[in-house]
C-alpha cells in the first residue's frame, strides 16, 4: 500500500538519526553530502510532515525533542532495513553483471563458442561465463526455464515463446570412412535416405535439420538410425571405425576431412545448409554480457 507522506522520505529520517548521533545538523549534513542549510531545510520539512518539532538547540548542540526521540526509535529499524535492501539489490546487480549463463547445442558449444568467449573476455574481462551444452531441445528448455540468459541452437525451427536471431550459417555433410563403397561411387539421394546412418539422438539440431531437408526434397523420412549417439565426437569415431556413414556439421568434421580419415559424400538434390540461431524469451531482449555475446556472435565469421 502507499506510504503516508510523513514516512515516505527515508533520507530525511536517516538525516534525523545522524543529528541524534552527531549532535549537530551541520555535521549530519556533511555525513550525508549536503550543506547545513539543505540539511536544516530537510529537517524542517520533516517536522511539518509529522506535525511536531523534532530538534531543539541547546548549549551542548542540537538534540532531539521528546517527540523526536520517539520518532527516531521507531525509525531506526526501518532505516536499517532500507540499507539492507539497498545492499542486497547492489549485490544482486553485481552478480548479474559479472556472470552470464549460456546454453548451447553441441556444434555451437564445441566449434563456435570458444572463439566468441575469447572475444567476449577481451571486451569484458571481469565477466565469468557459465556454459552448459546439450541438444537444441534441451537448450530451448533451459532458456524458457530461465536457467540460461541466452541460448544457441542449430535446429531448423525455434520453439514458441522464444525470440531469435541468426548468428551463423552451417552446412551438413555426409561422411564415410575412406574404405566405404560410397567413397568411390557416389550414391543417389534416395539410396542415402534408405540407408541407416549413425545419428545423434532425437531432439538434436543436426538430426532435425537433416530430416527436415529430406522431407522438403520429397524423399519422405530417413530410415531408422543404425546407431544413436549423444556425442559428435563419438559419431566421428564410429564412422571412422567403419560402422556406417553419418550426416554431421561441416564445422565438426573439417579436421578429419583435411586429414583424410573421413571422406565427404555428395548428396544430389539435397540442400543441407542450416541457420544457427541465438534464442531468448520473447519480450526480454538480452542485456549486459548476454547482449554483448550476441553482438560478438553475429559479427564473427565461422
Amino acid at each position: 500500500m502507499p506510504l503516508p507522506p510523513h514516512v515516505a522520505d527515508l533520507t530525511s529520517i536517516d538525516l534525523l538519526l545522524s543529528v541524534a548521533e552527531l549532535g549537530s545538523i551541520g555535521r549530519a549534513g556533511r555525513a550525508h553530502g549536503m550543506s547545513q542549510p539543505a540539511a536544516s531545510a530537510r529537517i524542517r520539512a520533516l517536522e511539518r510532515r509529522v506535525g511536531a518539532p523534532l530538534l531543539k538547540r541547546g548549549a551542548r548542540g542540537t538534540v532531539l525533542t521528546e517527540f523526536g526521540e520517539l520518532v527516531a526509535s521507531w525509525a531506526a529499524p526501518v532505516v536499517r532495513s532500507a540499507a539492507d535492501l539497498a545492499t542486497a539489490i547492489a549485490t544482486l546487480h553485481a552478480e548479474r553483471i559479472g556472470h552470464v549463463q549460456i546454453a548451447a547445442s553441441q556444434t555451437v558449444a564445441e566449434y563456435l563458442l570458444p572463439r566468441w568467449l575469447v572475444t567476449l573476455h577481451s571486451l569484458l574481462p571481469h565477466i565469468v561465463p557459465s556454459l552448459s551444452s546439450g541438444n537444441s531441445t534441451v537448450v530451448a528448455e533451459k532458456v524458457l526455464a530461465g536457467s540460461a540468459d541466452i541460448g544457441f541452437i542449430e535446429s531448423p525451427s525455434v520453439p514458441g515463446a522464444l525470440a531469435h536471431r541468426m548468428v551463423a550459417v552451417d552446412e551438413l555433410v555426409l561422411v564415410v570412412p575412406p574404405g566405404h563403397s560410397w567413397a568411390s561411387t557416389a550414391p543417389s539421394a534416395a539410396e542415402i535416405v534408405a540407408t541407416a546412418l549413425v545419428t545423434r539422438e532425437a531432439g538434436s539440431g543436426t538430426r532435425s535439420a537433416y530430416e527436415a531437408a529430406v522431407a522438403a526434397a520429397g524423399l519422405g523420412q530417413p530410415t531408422a538410425p543404425l546407431l544413436e549417439v549423444s556425442s559428435t565426437t563419438a559419431i566421428k569415431s564410429a564412422v571412422a571405425a567403419g560402422i556406417g556413414g553419418a550426416v554431421l556439421s561441416s564445422l565438426a568434421v573439417a579436421p578429419e576431412l583435411a586429414a583424410g580419415t573421413l571422406v565427404r559424400v555428395p548428396i544430389p538434390g539435397l540442400v543441407l545448409r542450416r541457420r544457427l540461431m541465438a534464442i531468448w524469451p520473447e519480450g526480454r531482449t538480452p542485456t549486459g554480457p548476454a547482449a554483448e555475446l550476441l553482438r560478438v556472435a553475429t559479427t564473427t565469421q565461422p
